[in-house]
């Protein structure tokens, strides 16, 4: 399996309520509680998108999009504007 890497992470900050299991459970430690109690990500190079803070979310407050994710994003808007016929 080829290394995997975060393109963005995407945190809700209403929806996140600082329980901090993201940020226990990052391996890389990519994520930390700020001065209000919410996820922020403070180092985003060392994300390897193992999807665990996104996983183990209760409240659903982050998403993960994967550089692999984002040029399939891509693929499809792009291969969409093609309609032949």
């Amino acid at each position: 399996m080829a290394n995997r890497k975060a393109k963005e992470h995407r945190i809700d900050a209403e929806w996140c309520k600082g329980c901090g299991t993201c940020v226990a459970l990052c391996p890389k430690s990519v994520l930390a509680l700020d001065d209000k109690n919410k996820v922020v990500v403070q180092s985003p190079e060392k994300c390897i998108a193992c999807m665990l803070c996104e996983l183990r979310c209760p409240n659903l407050a982050i998403e993960v999009i994967s550089e692999e994710e984002a040029r399939q994003r891509v693929s499809y808007h792009l291969g969409a504007g093609n309609v032949v016929g």
